[in-house]
């Protein structure tokens, strides 16, 4: 049975954050017994096609009890910005708002959840040539003189990135080759495209402990559900190169176990060891994001989100 409440706020709505594997779905499948919510996904593994059992998607019987969207949108290889997730998004919210339910944003790509609240440069529509070209200097030169390159033309922008993140060297200047202005100067010239709404960001992060445990079971299971089966699935209709492009925890691994590079004990140690990593570089960006409220635990979370009349 759900509730009669209305949303608080229709203008300012609820994120559900947090790294990988700390109970976000699980709260807001929680909330959807007494509020009827409908789920919009930021995950940038989520929302792609058949990429199942390794991205953690909600399960069949989850999806038939609440509506969840931005799942399942690209395919496995498909590029994807949070230029368009914006656009993506916000439809969602306005048709979940229409129909008077509650919209819940929930995910753990920081970068998604950032276009949204806070918003991206606007450029023209990308050109696939260029951004391959950059792609393939990045793979013949290497991060290090890319980023030299980035610090010559934006030194602003060369500042904020680590010279080791190369999506973010390449966008840079993917910008600059689109528009001719340096990233920077179209942020301070007010360049945006920004979500119609605002955002309260609740935050779960569980004791590190914990949350690694989680994750090293939740790989454990991802094998005994049959992921090397859909990977070879995806493999045997023709999406290899496609994989690879998607670069997705867990796929990589085991393509690496496939082609001799690891053990398969080794390719399960590492998807546990990058998911880690991961998690830890999203607590580290979640952290830095000074309007969260934080929760070390799921019920801590709920009781909070009931209280305020979800």
């Amino acid at each position: 049975m759900t509730s009669n409440l209305a949303v608080p706020d229709p203008n300012r709505l609820i994120v559900i954050c947090g790294p990988t594997a700390s109970g976000k779905t699980s709260v807001a499948l929680e909330l959807s017994k007494t509020v009827p919510v409908d789920i919009v996904s930021a995950d940038s593994r989520q929302i792609i096609k058949q990429l199942d059992i390794g991205t953690a998607k909600p399960s069949r019987q989850e999806r038939e009890k609440v509506p969840f969207h931005l799942i399942d949108i690209i395919e496995p290889g498909e590029r994807y910005t949070a230029f368009r997730f914006i656009d993506d998004a916000t439809k969602a919210i306005s048709s979940i708002l229409e129909r008077g339910r509650v919209p819940l944003v929930v995910g753990g790509t920081g970068l998604y959840l950032k276009a949204l609240s806070q918003g991206v440069v606007e450029v023209e529509k990308g050109d696939s040539k260029i951004r391959e070209k950059l792609e393939m200097e990045m793979e013949q030169l290497g991060a290090e003189r890319m980023h030299q390159r980035l610090s010559e033309i934006d030194p602003v922008e060369a500042d904020k990135v680590h010279p080791n993140n190369k999506p973010r060297i390449i966008r840079a200047l993917e910008i600059f080759e689109l528009t001719g202005r340096p990233k920077s100067e179209l942020i301070l010239s007010g360049a945006y495209r920004k979500a119609d709404f605002e955002f309260d960001f609740h935050c779960l992060i569980p004791e590190r402990e914990e949350l690694y445990e989680r994750i090293n079971q939740r790989v454990d299971r991802m094998i005994d559900e049959g992921l090397v089966r859909e990977l070879q699935a995806l493999i045997d209709s023709g999406q290899l190169d496609a994989l690879r492009k998607a670069n997705v925890i867990g796929y990589q691994e085991l393509l690496a176990w496939q082609d001799g590079s690891l053990s398969f004990e080794e390719a399960v140690s590492m998807i546990k060891q990058n998911s880690r990593r991961y998690a830890k570089r999203q607590i580290t960006w979640f952290r830095r994001q000074t309007d969260s409220h934080f929760y070390p635990n799921e019920q801590a979370l709920l009781d909070v989100l009931l209280q305020k009349g979800l």
